[in-house]
């Protein structure tokens, strides 16, 4: 996806949830996909899931294939996608960030970990316990709720106390609040933070979805379109 004109723009790697791409995705790499387009960057959107056997996502599969699109894997396509964006001659290849929510918020962490390659980053309730530390060389942005009992905002302030790491937390928030979905408590999903190993909330806030996207503009515009 590209704004209008010929560029060049800065782009954004957009890295998808644990729901995918296809017809049970949760929607949100879709809904910020179109707010970024309209701010001026072009949009990158890798397929982690389908194309390896997971159509529906991996929010409530079980199986041990799973392993095979775990965060760590997913480096690899955020990556290519990278490479792929800098191929474009309507994308200045020098500012390319990458952003994911909730698996993608994880996978995004995972690939500022290493040094070089994306100009900055934005962590939407990623699984901050992976990483005890974080020594990323690009600014990072993350954005969780208060309540999420999926991946635990209290995970990540040890990682806010990084170098070029912001975090953001919202009261009363759950996961998923850049979702219009009213509260909704699921007990097949996935949940390392539970006791039993599933079940997670998820709630749209209405609030907190505006606040998000005042951030995320603030701090693309920063690192991306006022790079150097």
């Amino acid at each position: 996806m590209k704004p209008e004109g010929t560029g060049p723009f800065p782009a954004i790697v957009m890295m998808h949830d644990c729901s995918g791409l296809g017809p049970r995705s949760s929607g949100a790499p879709g809904r910020w996909a179109k707010e970024l387009v309209a701010q001026g960057y072009v949009i990158v959107m890798p397929d982690s899931f389908s194309t390896r056997g997971f159509p529906n996502g991996v929010c409530t599969d079980a199986s041990p294939k799973r392993v095979d699109v775990r965060p760590g894997v997913r480096v690899r396509d955020a990556r290519e996608a990278l490479a792929y964006a800098r191929s474009l001659p309507e994308v200045d290849g020098r500012r390319v960030g990458i952003m994911g929510g909730s698996h993608g918020g994880t996978t995004t962490l995972a690939a500022l970990a290493a040094p070089r390659g994306f100009a900055a980053g934005i962590a939407l309730y990623p699984r901050c316990g992976f990483f005890t530390q974080f020594r990323g060389s690009a600014p990072l942005l993350i954005l969780a709720g208060e309540l999420d009992d999926w991946t635990p905002a209290a995970e990540c302030r040890l990682l806010a106390n990084a170098e070029k790491v912001t975090l953001k937390v919202y009261p009363g928030v759950h996961h998923s609040f850049d979702s219009p979905r009213p509260k909704r408590y699921v007990a097949e999903r996935i949940n390392s933070s539970s006791p039993s190993g599933r079940g997670a909330t998820t709630e749209g806030n209405a609030a907190a979805w505006a606040d998000s996207i005042r951030e995320v503009q603030a701090f693309f515009a920063r690192h991306l379109k006022d790079a150097n």
